[in-house]
């Protein structure tokens, strides 16, 4: 359980569940923000925009509140069937939740992509919205001030009226949250997940985020189980993190290409139940035979790689010593082809 920072009247106030989705154009901070809310991974994170292709929820407990992040793709405009789907996942996304997180980074103007979202926000009147200007750590407080007045003005323009307009600093956030970890190490040996993350408080405007989103959800029980951190099957997060890893390092050269299917994951049944050990077999697609060797790297050196730091990641997600066989396989033009979308999850 992530241990949130607590209203004085909590005691009091009913107990409210639901679902609210942060939205905003490619690489606006959202998988990030997710993260450091949940105290943990749950979204994969890129420089690279269009990196989330899932709508994963991660799960936030809280005393009074439960409240399930629903992390989207970013909006754009397509140029494939792939980018389609994934435009088809936000919008649907937006007509299911309780609250909806509008995330603008504060490095950067407000441009056309952002002009687009809102105005498509304007159109869903019932909804409430947060403004949240992420990436506050990389400007000064000058730049930010003139952000949350621009993002003012936007809504204004817009006819959006903000719940409330919110600047964060994931990254400053998950550095405290891997701090405090570090610190209750001791305690928590052997445990993962939730375990390893109880009594860890949210810090700053990440802390304050939680607190606004909650009173904008409606009352009601808890919807998953105390513990759980993300309704994602462990299949899909353990591909994730294979794709993650190999994305990096491979911006400029290969296109965004790479999908990952996990075709088996099974106990070893020879080990003894002291030193378990879990088979993970998967492959990695991309688009033209061309790429293979990109990601293969000369005498296979960036493969390895891909799997030594995607299999630490499975490591520290499933609590178990892993082996990681990794194939890489061409399916042709797998982005435009239905068929083969299908195939790979999409």
């Amino acid at each position: 359980m992530v241990a949130m920072s607590v209203r004085t009247d909590s005691s009091s106030a009913p107990y409210r569940a639901g679902f609210a989705c942060f939205v905003g154009r490619p690489n606006a901070g959202k998988s990030t923000l997710t993260n450091a809310l949940v105290g943990q991974k749950v979204a994969i994170t890129s420089n690279r925009p269009q990196t989330t292709r899932h709508s994963v929820r991660g799960i936030v407990h809280r005393p009074d509140a439960q409240l399930v992040l629903v992390d989207t793709p970013g909006l754009h405009k397509p140029r494939t069937l792939l980018g389609e789907r994934l435009n088809d996942v936000v919008r649907t996304t937006w007509a299911e939740v309780d609250v909806i997180g509008f995330c603008l980074p504060a490095d950067q103007k407000i441009g056309p992509g952002d002009r687009y979202i809102a105005a498509e926000l304007a159109g869903i009147k019932k909804t409430p919205k947060i403004a949240v200007v992420t990436k506050t750590d990389l400007v000064d407080s000058k730049a930010l001030a003139e952000q949350l007045l621009a993002v003012d003005r936007l809504g204004r323009e817009l006819g959006i009226e903000w719940a409330e307009i919110v600047p964060v600093s994931a990254v400053d956030a998950h550095r405290a949250i891997e701090a405090a970890k570090s610190r209750t190490a001791e305690a928590e040996s052997g445990g993962s997940g939730a375990a390893a993350q109880a009594g860890v408080a949210l810090p700053g405007q990440v802390g304050l985020l939680a607190d606004l989103l909650v009173p904008l959800l409606p009352e009601g029980p808890a919807l998953y189980p105390e513990g759980d951190l993300t309704d994602e099957p462990e299949q899909v997060m353990v591909a994730e993190l294979i794709r993650e890893a190999a994305l990096e390092g491979v911006r400029d050269e290969l296109p965004h290409s790479i999908a990952v299917v996990v075709e088996e994951m099974l106990p070893r049944t020879d080990r003894p139940a002291d030193r378990p050990l879990l088979d993970v077999h998967a492959t990695v697609y991309i688009e033209r035979p061309s790429q293979k060797g990109i990601v293969i790297g000369p005498k296979g050196r960036r493969l390895k790689e891909v799997g030594t730091r995607s299999r630490q990641q499975i490591e520290a997600l499933l609590g178990t010593p892993v082996f990681l066989d990794l194939h890489v396989k061409v399916a042709k033009d797998w982005q435009r082809d239905p068929k083969q979308l299908r195939r790979l999850g999409f």
